[in-house]
């Protein structure tokens, strides 16, 4: 069957007029989100869906009722209980039939029926249906042989059947980039059981749409300039039964590309996968979360130069998604990540075929965005995960005591680090077919312009918790040698090579002698110097920018390694100042953040 057939075959049914699945009728044709509920002749055989999760008496009913002689062609949506009788169901649903016809045969200045009947029949039951609920009707016998009759139309009862309750497609869809629905909440159903069509037309009105696609993904062409698309979704479940077909349309039509992205250049060094069991590709990257880039104080300072709708999260969104498709790595450490981007387009792209990845969010106290980690199931086992807020647990952490002791005297100094959201975040994994374990770890300190002393200390209290967790997990998981476990430190550090993280971190000590310590004066620290046992190397070095914008550039990310863990194979060269510049500093129509991504190939030293 071709294209065009297809198409006709597929969507000649459709439902028009649902914009949600419950109760809301207010839509427009471009929104539209409708079932493939049947739309044929009055007596023909038809289905009212019925749903009611396990956790509540709630039950769903929808069906839609089509008399072309009565000029009625709508769905009917009801929310009733379980354990309500079925008489007072069909009242209700036989009310608001004859409401309905009143007004369309007013409408149509036609008589309307004389009597509605609204009933249940069956074969197999004996005794009055009616009488029972629908409880009792679940309980007893098999519901596919209960029939709900309207007038003359005969509905089969569907209990439970595969169900889209929710679905969204982007607002900006640009072409050369991959798109995709979120916020896909499949009932009584799986996401690898379902089956997604995508389609496009010049128009909205047009009843002939072209499939352009399967899959619930959809690399956007250059020839798809100026369509819409409808994306189409089957859901199914593992017992091969399948739901009424939802559909979704676009608002806004296939936008051209912004122009070549510094990106897609760094991607030709990030062709394929690694192959060797032992090389991990690392990826860090600041997405510059929505709520500051949305904020007024972004677009009227922060961003002045970057015009407001490349600031929007639906423009930033596929830029950021498809460059870090892109690098095909095996573990991504974010920061920044709004927790609706990562619930909704993140893990929507990244956990499914073909990627497979596994993400852990970890959000910055009660703040609504965080750090994350996503990886490759194919490569790696999770062993455990940990999330640290530092600010409330460094009083409170043994491991943090020493350290503590030495600061909380200073009463200034106490209550700022502990007022501090930041979050350590590490995931602990073991390289499949192999005995080399991974422990990630990934935050985002402090920004502020005088808390040198205070990023200091949160890597400081971050690095003896980093330690502890390694010490444990050779002992909870018979790790059989330190030299088996090394470890990789990702993040937005908001701390330039100059300061004392840099040497921390590079050469294990961090003297008490430091300008850092004395970067708030109320606030000094005295007597302390800090020291962490891992050797450990900056995949970049020191690099001249990974942030650029014009209030500050200079170099706050890495990827510290364990280089006596880890051989370093490659980076991936960082966009040049021209690029960076070209429209004023980033972000920008081609850069998505404020930051640029750090990827890194590193080699796991098995024989060291």
């Amino acid at each position: 069957m071709g294209a065009k057939s297809l198409a006709v075959s597929l969507f000649k049914n459709i439902v028009r007029n649902s914009d949600t699945l419950l109760g809301n009728r207010a839509q427009t044709r471009a929104s539209l989100l409708s079932r493939f509920c049947g739309t044929s002749l009055a007596g023909k055989m038809e289905k009212v869906y019925l749903r009611n999760a396990s956790d509540t008496k709630e039950l769903d009913i929808v069906f839609r009722f089509v008399n072309e002689n009565l000029k009625i062609n709508r769905e009917f949506n009801f929310r009733r209980q379980m354990n309500e009788p079925i008489d007072a169901i069909l009242a209700r649903i036989q009310s608001n039939i004859i409401g309905r016809l009143a007004k369309s045969c007013k409408k149509a200045k036609i008589k309307p029926p004389a009597e509605i009947n609204v009933k249940l029949l069956s074969d197999n039951f004996d005794g009055k249906l009616n009488e029972l609920t629908f409880d009792d009707l679940v309980a007893t016998q098999d519901i596919s042989n209960v029939k709900l009759q309207v007038l003359d139309t005969v509905y089969d009862l569907v209990f439970n059947p595969p169900w889209i309750s929710s679905l969204k497609l982007p607002s900006c869809m640009l072409a050369g980039f991959v798109i995709y629905p979120t916020n896909v909440q499949i009932q009584f159903g799986e996401r690898q059981f379902s089956k997604g069509v995508w389609s496009k037309a010049k128009k909205l009105t047009d009843d002939d749409w072209e499939v352009c696609g399967e899959g619930f993904q959809y690399l956007v062409t250059p020839e798809d300039i100026g369509y819409h698309l409808k994306f189409v979704v089957t859901p199914g479940n593992a017992q091969g039964m399948t739901g009424p077909v939802v559909e979704k349309i676009t608002n806004s039509a296939v936008q051209e590309s912004p122009g070549p992205c510094p990106f897609q250049d760094r991607h030709r060094h990030t062709t394929n996968y690694l192959s060797e069991p032992n090389e991990i590709r690392v990826v860090s990257y600041n997405l510059l979360a929505d709520l500051y880039a949305s904020s007024d104080y972004a677009g009227s300072t922060l961003f002045s130069y970057c015009p407001a709708k490349y600031l929007q999260i639906d423009y930033r969104k596929p830029l950021f998604i498809n460059e870090i498709i892109g690098y095909n790595s095996d573990i991504l450490c974010l920061q920044e990540v709004d927790q609706r981007i990562f619930d909704f387009d993140l893990k929507e792209i990244l956990e499914q075929p073909p990627y497979n990845y596994h993400g852990i969010i970890a959000p910055k106290g009660k703040c609504a965005e965080g750090v994350a980690i996503f990886f490759r199931n194919s490569r790696f086992d999770l062993l455990d995960s940990q999330v640290l807020h530092l600010g409330s647990n460094i009083p409170v952490l043994p491991v943090f005591e020493s350290l503590w002791n030495k600061i909380k005297v200073n009463a200034q100094l106490a209550d700022r680090i502990c007022e501090r959201s930041t979050t350590l975040q590490t995931c602990l994994l073991r390289i499949k077919g192999t005995d080399s374990y991974v422990l990630v770890a990934n935050t985002h300190l402090y920004f502020h312009p005088d808390a040198d002393h205070i990023r200091l200390l949160q890597i400081g209290f971050s690095m003896l918790f980093v330690e502890q967790t390694i010490n444990k997990a050779i002992k909870d998981f018979n790790i059989s040698s330190h030299k088996n476990i090394g470890l990789i430190f990702c993040g937005d550090f908001n701390s330039v090579p100059e300061c004392g993280i840099y040497k921390l971190m590079t050469e294990q000590l961090a003297e008490k002698t430091l300008e850092d310590w004395r970067s708030n004066v109320e606030q000094a620290v005295s007597n302390v110097e800090l020291s962490q046992p891992f050797k450990m190397g900056s995949a970049y070095g020191a690099p001249e920018y990974t942030h650029y914008t014009t209030l500050f550039s200079g170099c706050l990310d890495y990827v510290f390694y364990q280089n006596d863990r880890f051989e370093l194979l490659k980076v991936v060269p960082l966009p040049t100042e021209e690029e960076l510049k070209a429209n004023t500093a980033i972000p920008s129509a081609v850069f998505p953040s404020d930051h640029v991504a750090l990827v890194a190939d590193l080699k796991f030293k098995t024989d060291s």
